[in-house]
């Protein structure tokens, strides 16, 4: 098999993660040695922690003598699996991370190699609907309650765990206002309440009448006054797209995408934008300007600035079709 140079950066990123993970692995051995064979990892923060799951794993079945205690654990695909191809760049680049954080903060190992590299990651611009298709994705929603879901989330450009953690206060009709409470990165913003999204909140809470959490969740098939997971937007989402025959990869984001494009195309500037969407960096609303339309076709385009005359009757032939492929 021949590797493209991309390939052969993230194999050799994984070779030289695997030999961080080793010394870890020896390091865990020599603390081992040093105390009763009882290991405790236990540690305030916990960010990319769930990743280490695949490490001590790999540590109890080299060394089933030894206990490890874990705070928090989780699994996940080992780091070897990076040598397969089995796992994308973003797992790459969070096992390098987790795998740094390991060594600093809970084996207090200060050698650990700066000079890991990160896969090349690719950019890809997200998926957007048209108005004409956001209208048919709601109007085929399966019931007024994914109704209400789908048009807080594209009305409001909300996130997931927004929409679950979104409560009956965070309705200002008064103020026509939609509060958002300690959003992404810990912030609270507020958003426009258009009344067409009012009038459907009335009609939904007239019906569900909803204590604290404006979506109530469900415990052991009844509904209760907690928040929704996440399943439950993908599946609302899910199947109203399919309902809707739109061919394009729908999920969530989208409608928060399209409710960004949608206000890019109509005139906000980016600024607003950024902070009706809760963005920490402007560079995160700029992806916006290679989606909008009107920005899109303000850009000349060469082809017209030419004069291409008719052309004349010209022949025509194409490559026989192999009757036994059609």
């Amino acid at each position: 098999m021949v590797l493209t140079a991309a390939g052969r950066r993230v194999l050799d990123t994984a070779r030289r993660v695997i030999g961080e993970v080793e010394r870890a692995e020896d390091d865990l051995r020599r603390l081992a040695g040093r105390t009763d064979g009882s290991i405790r990892v236990c540690t305030e923060c916990n960010t990319g922690y769930h990743w280490l799951g695949p490490l001590l794993a790999s540590f109890r079945r080299k060394h089933p003598r030894v206990t490890v205690h874990v705070a928090a654990e989780a699994t996940g695909a080992p780091v070897r699996a990076l040598l397969d191809g089995r796992v994308d760049l973003a797992m790459v680049v969070t096992q390098i991370c987790a795998l740094r954080f390991f060594c600093r903060y809970v084996l207090r190992r200060r050698d650990v190699r700066e000079d890991l590299p990160y896969p090349k990651e690719r950019h890809r611009l997200p998926i957007v609907l048209s108005p004409d298709e956001v209208q048919r994705f709601i109007a085929d929603a399966k019931n007024l309650y994914h109704r209400t879901l789908l048009l807080t989330l594209y009305g409001a450009g909300l996130r997931r765990s927004e929409a679950c953690q979104l409560k009956v206060r965070d309705i200002d009709s008064q103020r026509m206002v939609l509060r958002v409470e300690q959003g992404k990165g810990g912030r609270d913003r507020e958003i426009p309440l258009s009344p067409t999204l009012l009038a459907a909140l009335r009609e939904y809470y007239r019906w569900m009448r909803p204590k604290a959490y404006l979506f109530p969740g469900t415990r052991n098939g009844w509904r209760a006054d907690a928040p929704i997971t996440s399943k439950v937007i993908w599946q609302a989402v899910r199947l109203a797209a399919r309902k809707a025959g739109i061919d394009k990869r729908v999920t969530p984001h989208t409608l928060r995408h399209s409710y960004a494009t949608h206000l890019l195309e109509a005139g906000a500037d980016l600024r607003t934008i950024q902070l009706l969407l809760g963005h920490a960096d402007l560079s995160h609303t700029t992806v916006y300007l290679h989606l909008s339309r009107r920005h899109l076709h303000a850009a000349p385009i060469p082809l017209e600035q030419l004069h291409v005359a008719s052309p004349p009757v010209l022949p025509r032939s194409r490559l026989l079709r192999n009757p036994l492929q059609s």
